[in-house]
């Protein structure tokens, strides 16, 4: 990536565009107060001191006034970006936003890059990579368990605790390297035992940092959550009553749901991507089959399979026949279970068959299961369930253990202990460097355990650091500044 120029001043639209009650433009860079002086009309502002506002109007080179606004004035370094900033409110209306965009243009500042005004607050220093990447997360957050968590990583949370990381590893470091230098003398001032020690300490930590990207990622994309099954099992049902609304049709007629209908649900502050999908049959014409395959896509992209099945009117062998074709679609693991894809059964229709046992998919030879179920012959049974906590006996129609599905799903998407205060991963670039800096420390206890020379030592730690440095930015990031603030948007 090419950097940016500095040198210039930069300006763009900090607000969503569109229609509303006001907009904010934002000028940062060495020139910002100069070009707003040249269109503001009010109190010169290269005499205001820092972060004041004032009222005024913006002219056009022609002397058309364009609106009536308030500028308000933060000066270098204390600013968002280390630069001077000013940011004009406007009225909403898009032309107005426009037409002030066009002006400050022709007075001299550059349209800015995407996510350009955090860029420059990294390489100014007003914060870290983590800190920038946070930025964005903060903004694309849906839910008050991501706010938290990214409220957290951008006031420091996380930084502080890799450079924490990294500052003992610097010193044993430091250490050895300076053992390189005395090479001849074969004298030691690491000492093995404590760079040992250390290096276990903190691969435990980095072990814990590990764990909790399941939850990270769930809150900072949501948990795709696909509802497949048989034409009238009670998807739909299933899903109103998550929603607790009338989002899907309901009806009696096999095969309503043609296409994926996708709403979101938040459960304890984790967003849920809920996808009610086409029922798994043989189609009976064209547009059937395309939603049938639509579900099968489904499926294949799923954090969480969730099988919903009519105990009143299926039999175990087409129970069966319908789990093992998901596993098949979601490559089975050794467990039975789709790879990546917890699956949690929904017994519905409780209600038509109040005394069935999901026990019985457990064990399809017991005596007491009724003739009806085992129509066809036994099924083909093979552990398809991870424990008996995957089963779960519902009635969607009267709201029964909905409240129950949802903890159950909340605890598969985030784990039953749930720490908001500490440091969570959210990012799959800090869990790579986590996971390679893992895996450099793991060398340097091979290699002491071997008794390998310093200077291979030496060059593990270095790996490790580097591999911690690369999440907060301080070495060797440029190749992933393109890729990380592209993504934010125009005025960020």
């Amino acid at each position: 990536m090419v950097l940016p120029d500095l040198s210039d001043t930069i300006a763009a639209l900090a607000t969503p565009p569109g229609t509303g009650a006001i907009a904010v433009l934002r000028l940062s860079g060495p020139r910002a107060v100069l070009i707003a002086d040249g269109v503001f009309r009010g109190k010169r502002l290269e005499n205001q001191p820092t972060h004041t506002a004032h009222f005024g109007r913006i002219e056009a080179e022609d002397g058309r006034t364009l609106d009536e606004v308030v500028a308000s004035i933060f000066r270098a370094p204390k600013s968002y970006t280390g630069e001077d900033i000013v940011e004009i409110s406007v009225h909403g209306s898009p032309y107005i936003q426009q037409e002030v965009l066009q002006v400050l243009l022709r007075k001299g500042a550059r349209l800015a890059q995407p996510g350009e005004f955090t860029l420059r607050a990294f390489l100014n220093g007003k914060m870290d990579l983590s800190q920038a990447e946070a930025v964005a997360d903060l903004i694309a957050g849906q839910s008050a368990a991501a706010h938290a968590v990214a409220m957290r990583q951008l006031r420091g949370g996380f930084k502080n605790e890799i450079a924490h990381l990294r500052e003992e590893l610097i010193h044993f470091a430091s250490l050895v390297e300076l053992e390189l230098d005395f090479s001849e003398e074969d004298v030691e001032f690491a000492d093995r035992t404590q760079l040992k020690s250390l290096v276990a300490k903190i691969r435990d930590y980095i072990g814990s940092l590990l764990r909790t990207f399941q939850l990270g990622n769930a809150l900072r994309t949501g948990v795709a959550t696909v509802i497949a099954g048989r034409p009238n099992a009670g998807k739909s049902t299933l899903l109103n009553a998550l929603l607790n609304e009338e989002r899907a049709i309901v009806s009696e007629i096999a095969g309503t749901t043609r296409d994926t209908i996708e709403e979101v649900l938040n459960i304890a502050g984790v967003q849920f991507r809920l996808i009610d999908t086409a029922g798994i049959r043989e189609a009976q014409d064209t547009i059937e089959a395309i939603g049938v395959q639509r579900t099968m896509e489904k499926i294949e992209q799923a954090a969480i399979i969730v099988y919903v099945w009519d105990v009143a009117a299926m039999t175990l062998a087409e129970v069966y026949q319908d789990l093992e074709a998901i596993a098949g679609k979601n490559q089975a693991q050794e467990s039975g279970r789709p790879q990546g894809s917890p699956l949690l059964v929904v017994c519905n229709k409780m209600d038509k068959n109040p005394y069935f046992k999901t026990d019985w998919l457990l064990d399809p030879t017991a005596p007491d299961i009724p003739p009806y179920l085992l129509e066809g012959g036994l099924p083909n049974h093979s552990s398809l369930f991870a424990h008996r906590s995957s089963l779960l006996p519902v009635s969607a129609k009267n709201q029964m253990n909905i409240e129950y599905l949802k903890e159950k799903l909340l605890e598969i998407a985030v784990g039953t202990d749930v720490n908001l205060e500490s440091t969570v991963v959210t990012n799959a670039r800090h869990y790579a460097a986590l996971q390679r800096a893992d895996e450099a420390l793991a060398d340097v206890l091979t290699g002491l355990d071997t008794g390998i020379t310093g200077d291979f030592v030496a060059m593990d730690i270095r790996r490790a650091l580097n591999f911690l440095g690369e999440i907060s930015g301080e070495i060797g990031v440029e190749d992933l500044l393109g890729n990380i603030f592209g993504k934010f948007c125009i005025g960020k």
